[in-house]
C-alpha cells in the first residue's frame, strides 16, 4: 500500500488491512478493511482504476472491470468500515481479456494476455460534509492499494525479467521488463560490476514490474560512471534474492 499527498490530512490517517488485494482466478469477491485511530470522522471517495505500464511508467484507466462498494465512505472514531470488492468481469475468456487490453491500449499500456491483471484501490480523503473552506494549505491524503487477480496458471505463472541499464543525457535509469504472466514486486537493489564497484539503489520497496509489461526508475549512478566488465542487479523479487546480468543501453 503507498500513500500519496494530493494538493489540498487530517490529524489521523486511515489504517488498511490487507495492504495488498489478492484475487484467486476464481474468486468473484473479497474486501478490505478501513480503521480510523482518530477521534474525528474520516471522509473518502473509492475508486478502483486498471493499473497499468507504458514507457516506463505507471498507467490509471477507469475501469468496470472491478466495483469498489461503498464508493463513499464515513469512518467513525475509533470505527472499522469494509469496503467490498466485486469483480464485475470475472471471466478470463478471450472477450474478457480483449476487453481489458483495449482499455489499456488506448494509454500505450497493454499487458500479457492470460497473465495475471493488475489494479489500484484508490481511498482519497474528502473534507466534512459542511465544512467551510479553511485559510493556509489543507493536506488531504490518498491512499493507494495494489489489487491482483490471479492469471488462470494460478500458483504456476512467475515473472521473468529481463534488466536494463539505459544511459541519457540525464543519467541512468534501471529498466525491468518482465514477460511472465505475474508481477514483480521488486525491493533491495543494488548494481556491481565485476571490478568490484557496487551502487546502492534502494533498501526498500522499488516497485512494481507488472505481468507482460515493465517499469523504470531513475538510478543513483553518475553520469560517467565506467564499468568494469559485466554488470549486475542483486535485488529481491517477490521475497526471492536474485542475481541477473544486466544489459547496458545508450537512451535517447
Amino acid at each position: 500500500m503507498s500513500l500519496l499527498f494530493g494538493a489540498a490530512a487530517q490529524a489521523a490517517t486511515l489504517q488498511i488491512s490487507p495492504v495488498t488485494i489478492e484475487f484467486s482466478a476464481s474468486e468473484n469477491a473479497t474486501g478490505l478493511t478501513l480503521r480510523n485511530p482518530g477521534d474525528t470522522p474520516l471522509y473518502g471517495q473509492v475508486r478502483v482504476f486498471q493499473w497499468g505500464q507504458a514507457h516506463g511508467e505507471d498507467v490509471l484507466t477507469p475501469t468496470t472491470d472491478v466495483i469498489a462498494s461503498p464508493p463513499l465512505i464515513e469512518v467513525a472514531p475509533h470505527g472499522d468500515q469494509l469496503v467490498r470488492l466485486v469483480r464485475a468481469n470475472a471471466s478470463f475468456s478471450a472477450a474478457g481479456a480483449g476487453a481489458a487490453q483495449s482499455t489499456q491500449a488506448a494509454s500505450g499500456a497493454v499487458g500479457l494476455a492470460g497473465g495475471e491483471r493488475s489494479y489500484r484501490l484508490l481511498i482519497d480523503e474528502l473534507p466534512a460534509p459542511g465544512t467551510a473552506g479553511t485559510e493556509g494549505v489543507t493536506i488531504r491524503l490518498r491512499y493507494s492499494v495494489p489489487v491482483f487477480v490471479e492469471a488462470p496458471a494460478g500458483g504456476a505463472a512467475q515473472p521473468l525479467l529481463a534488466w536494463h541499464l539505459v544511459h541519457a543525457a540525464q543519467g541512468y535509469a534501471l529498466r525491468a521488463d518482465n514477460t511472465g504472466a505475474k508481477r514483480a514486486q521488486i525491493a533491495a537493489v543494488e548494481l556491481l560490476d565485476a571490478g568490484g564497484h557496487r551502487w546502492d539503489v534502494t533498501r526498500g520497496l522499488l516497485g512494481y514490474a507488472l505481468a507482460g509489461q515493465g517499469r523504470q526508475w531513475s538510478v543513483p549512478v553518475p553520469p560517467d560512471a565506467k564499468f568494469g566488465g559485466a554488470l549486475k542487479v542483486r535485488a529481491t523479487v517477490n521475497t526471492r534474492p536474485v542475481e541477473e546480468t544486466v544489459t547496458v543501453e545508450q537512451g535517447g
